[in-house]
């Protein structure tokens, strides 16, 4: 469905695409799928780790909600203006950091009393620097430098989300290009250590002693890029000027034999294949250069397949995209109740098994369903006043036609 917003230089009605990528939501969807089977200590984590080569959910979560935020904000800052589109994105990260703040609640206040009794060591180990210094956990943990396992990816998520705003202001002013460069030397000197040399010099000035360890495994300086990537891209998508189809059709057969290539050195790193010296290449916590590489030809080949995925845009997948933020939230409750059931054992089995992913889903369909809705909603506002914008131009377009 097209919507008619203004005319081009010879009076011309131009389109303009309104209305969500419900395939795109679904694969929004199917990331939190992914994310939840890896996360849940059951057997189905063995088996959706990395399965398409050297690329996990994270990448394209990641990728997906800069993409999605890019897109909304920027039509909204053309429709509504830059001062309401700040005011509506630091609502949202101010809204996103309650939900954390509630979860970081649900592990001081239930997981911790738990983990204290001693005959449950995996959820002992994801919250073990509470256990050696507790107040200074919450206080830090609040503030968002004390990132457990699994209470890290929101963490960064909202510290990306707030630094949208600058990158909004600063590309009207300047152009992407200083941006997407600067993400880049940053991304570039995180490959060499940057994170570690950074947290060194800022412990002589802050009064923290929390270890590197402790702040969240994935590298900041490193997954930035992404997320910076992700922005220009919706950007361009609110822009009408992205033309992925065409892009992926020239790149179509390099990126599937990068796929096959990546694909088989999964399979033998899986049966101990040691990549030595190049391992940082890989490595997932600091975003190495191949797993761009490995996600950048995903990428391409769902782009060009997006024709034969359309139909499994189904709307339970649909609902989880448009309400990801909530369901990622509510799937992280269910991964501590795994581990609370998991005991000293490795991993769960039998009906526990089946009783906690069948609890699991059936809780983040629930909240989807729930929230959905309200979250598809923001991206239609800004064409709330296109009838409007339809009367004003429809007078050019009439006397064109004359």
């Amino acid at each position: 469905m097209m919507a008619i917003t203004k005319t081009g230089p010879m009076g011309e009605a131009k389109p303009k695409p309104s209305g969500r990528r419900l395939e795109l939501d679904a694969v929004r969807g199917l990331m939190l799928v992914w994310i939840t089977l890896t996360h849940l200590p059951t057997g189905a984590s063995t088996y959706v780790n990395q399965p398409f080569g050297i690329v996990s959910a994270a990448e394209g979560f990641i990728f997906l909600s800069a993409l999605f935020t890019g897109r909304i904000y920027f039509r909204m800052a053309e429709h509504d203006g830059y001062r309401a589109t700040i005011f509506k994105l630091w609502s949202r990260t101010l809204r996103l950091y309650g939900y954390h703040a509630l979860l970081l609640a649900f592990a001081f206040l239930v997981a911790v009393p738990i983990a204290s009794r001693g005959n449950r060591p995996g959820l002992h180990n994801l919250l073990d620097f509470y256990f050696y210094a507790p107040k200074r956990a919450v206080g830090e943990a609040f503030l968002l430098i004390y990132r457990p396992p699994l209470l890290d990816i929101l963490p960064m998520y909202i510290i990306f989300l707030a630094l949208t705003t600058a990158a909004l202001l600063l590309s009207r002013r300047f152009g992407w290009k200083p941006i997407l460069c600067g993400g880049f030397v940053l991304y570039f000197v995180a490959q060499f250590g940057f994170r570690s040399a950074e947290h060194n010099f800022m412990m002589r000035f802050i009064p923290t002693r929390i270890p590197l360890n402790e702040m969240g495994s994935f590298d900041l300086w490193a997954w930035q890029f992404l997320w910076i990537v992700g922005i220009w891209f919706g950007v361009r998508w609110a822009q009408d000027r992205l033309p992925l189809e065409l892009w992926a059709k020239r790149a179509i057969i390099p990126a599937v034999m990068l796929m096959l290539a990546f694909f088989l050195l999964r399979r033998e790193i899986a049966h101990g294949l040691e990549l030595g010296a190049a391992e940082f290449l890989f490595d997932k916590w600091h975003l190495g250069i191949m797993r761009l590489v490995n996600f950048a030809a995903a990428a391409t080949v769902l782009v060009y397949c997006q024709s034969v995925l359309r139909p499994l845009a189904i709307k339970p997948l649909v609902m989880m995209g448009q309400s990801s933020l909530q369901v990622f939230c509510v799937h992280l409750l269910f991964c501590f109740a795994g581990l609370t059931l998991m005991g000293n054992a490795s991993m769960l089995s039998g009906w526990k098994q089946l009783g906690l992913l069948t609890a699991t889903f059936t809780a983040m369909l629930l909240t989807a369903k729930l929230f959905s809705k309200s979250e598809a909603k923001q991206e239609r506002q800004p064409e709330a006043s296109l009838p409007i914008e339809a009367e004003q131009t429809a007078p050019a377009a009439r006397t064109a036609a004359a």
